[in-house]
C-alpha cells in the first residue's frame, strides 16, 4: 500500500505543483517526501493526493496540495529560517515546512488536533518543531523576530502582532477577505512598520479566529 501512496504522492508533484509552475526544488523535493496520507483519518488516505482540500475534523481542513506549495514557495524559504505557522491543522504544511526551514514554531488553538498533529511529527522524527496551544493571533513574541510566518486561514486584514514580529526583509504569508471572498497576500517587511505588498490571487479558507482576527 504504502509504494501505492508514493506513486500518487509523485503524480500529485508533478502533475499540481510542477504543471502549475512550481519550481522550486527543495520545495518540490519535500512534496516528494512527505506522506500526506499519514496526516488523514484512516477513511480518507485513498484521497490524499487528489487536488482538492480535505476534512480533519473541528470543522477545520488539510489544504489543497497545490495551495500549500504556493504559500509555502512564497516564503522563499533557503534552509536557514526561523518560520512560524499560525495554524498547525493537520500538521502537513509544519512537515513541509520543516523539510524546508532550519527550526519551525506553530500555533493551533483547537488542543485535540495540536495534540494530534504534534503525535503525527513525532512519530516522523522531526526535531526542528515546536507546536503551543493558544490564540495565533497573537503570534509568538518569544522567539520572535521571524523570517516567514505563514498564516492557513484567512483574516480580514494582517494581525499586526505578527507584521510586527517579522524581521526586516520577512515575508507574511496571509489570505485576507470575508468568508466567501480571500485574496493570497504577502507582506514584505522592509523597516520599522513599512511593507510591501505581494499578492497571489483567489483562495478560500476557514477564519482565522482570534484576538486579532475574528470572533468565534
Amino acid at each position: 500500500m504504502e509504494n501505492a501512496y508514493e506513486s500518487k504522492r509523485l503524480q500529485m508533484v508533478e502533475g499540481q505543483i510542477k504543471d502549475r509552475g512550481v519550481r522550486d526544488r527543495r520545495l518540490l523535493d519535500a512534496f516528494r517526501k512527505v506522506p500526506r496520507h499519514l496526516f488523514l483519518d484512516d477513511a480518507l488516505r485513498p484521497q490524499a493526493y487528489e487536488d482538492h482540500p480535505l476534512p480533519i475534523g473541528e470543522k477545520q481542513t488539510i489544504s489543497q496540495p497545490y495551495i500549500v506549495a504556493l504559500m509555502t514557495e512564497a516564503l522563499h524559504l533557503t534552509g536557514y529560517e526561523k518560520v512560524l505557522e499560525i495554524g498547525t491543522g493537520s500538521g502537513y504544511q509544519t512537515a513541509i515546512l520543516a523539510e524546508l526551514a532550519e527550526q519551525v514554531y506553530s500555533i493551533e488553538r483547537i488542543p485535540s488536533l495540536a495534540k494530534r498533529a504534534r503525535k503525527i511529527l513525532d512519530d516522523l522524527k522531526y526535531s526542528n518543531i515546536i507546536v503551543k496551544i493558544g490564540d495565533g493571533t497573537d503570534g509568538w513574541r518569544e522567539y520572535a523576530p521571524y523570517a516567514g510566518i505563514i498564516v492557513t486561514a484567512a483574516a480580514p486584514e494582517a494581525p499586526d502582532p505578527l507584521l510586527q514580529q517579522l524581521e526586516t526583509g520577512g515575508r507574511l504569508v496571509i489570505p485576507i477577505g470575508d468568508e466567501y471572498n480571500q485574496e493570497l497576500v504577502v507582506y514584505v517587511k522592509e523597516g520599522e512598520d513599512r511593507y510591501r505588498e505581494e499578492r497571489y490571487g483567489g483562495v478560500r479558507f476557514v477564519k482565522l479566529i482570534g484576538s486579532h482576527g475574528w470572533k468565534e
